[in-house]
């Protein structure tokens, strides 16, 4: 008698064989994945998702008292807690993002070893689920925003605020592919994941997240311009404040930057989880 399967599992032969079809028959795992990255994190905390308002408040406090006050860094006449919300919104975003994506394979090797499903499910839920988060912390953004706009302060909306979810495309994948690279090395040099976390804290500070670009020393310009990050939260900053620039150029450079680099980043990891179990 002939037997009709309806999943057929083979081994993959090819370094493209990527089968990404398997990300849209397992969207239910997707969508469980992302419920409980949101649920879990603070199910036994007594704030629970005020913490998510909590943490960027706390965060741009201190901002406004070492970087605006002590070290007297320039916002480009910007109120200092808008100037530094602002940048901290994306930046825990794609901080979030990074770092759980760069321990794909490490947090969930007992998950992987028992059952197969396609492992990108678990990056993509994860870019999901802080996206609610960076939404939540948006609206904080919006009350300080109107609260300064009641206030008479100039704040300059234009038209390349339509740009906004471009910006945090770009940013997800920037954070996913970068992660994905990370957690595809760190399953054989464990040692890795130190240096990344330490890289990670450096590398906020070559983004003008606590500085805008203008008040960066001209020298230093070009190299920060590098940064595949600069454009976006500069044009962030000048879609909704007025300050920070709009470079099309940048953008372009960002996004060619992400697509490269997320391409590579799919297949070293679609590699590394044939055989990660044996060096995991």
């Amino acid at each position: 008698m002939s037997e009709n399967w309806t999943i057929e599992i083979t081994p993959k032969k090819r370094l493209l064989d990527l089968n990404l079809k398997d990300l849209w028959r397992y969207r239910d795992l997707y969508v469980m994945y992302v419920k409980r990255d949101i649920i879990t994190q603070y199910k036994q905390t007594i704030l629970g998702p005020l913490w998510f308002l909590i943490q960027p408040m706390l965060t741009t406090i201190m901002y406004m008292f070492v970087f605006g006050g002590l070290a007297g860094i320039s916002t480009d006449g910007v109120p200092q807690p808008l100037f530094y919300l602002a940048g901290i919104t994306l930046w825990n975003y794609f901080n979030t993002v990074f770092n759980e994506s760069s321990s794909v394979f490490t947090k969930n090797a007992g998950v992987f070893g028992k059952v197969y499903f396609p492992r990108l499910v678990v990056p993509m839920a994860t870019m999901t689920s802080n996206l609610i988060k960076m939404l939540i912390q948006l609206m904080l953004f919006i009350v300080v925003y109107v609260y300064f706009l009641i206030q008479g302060v100039p704040l300059h909306v234009n038209a390349s605020i339509l740009l906004f979810p471009l910006l945090v495309v770009l940013l997800a994948f920037h954070a996913v592919s970068w992660g994905l690279i990370i957690s595809s090395l760190t399953t054989k040099y464990h040692d890795l994941t130190y240096l990344v976390s330490f890289g990670i804290q450096l590398f906020m500070y070559a983004t003008p997240i606590i500085y805008p670009l203008s008040a960066a020393p001209e020298k230093y310009r070009d190299i920060l311009q590098l940064n595949p990050l600069t454009s976006i939260f500069e044009t962030f900053k000048y879609n909704c404040m007025g300050c920070g620039s709009l470079d099309w150029g940048g953008l372009a450079y960002s996004t060619v930057f992400m697509l490269v680099v997320l391409f590579v980043a799919v297949v070293i990891f679609n590699r590394v989880e044939r055989n990660f179990m044996d060096t995991v």
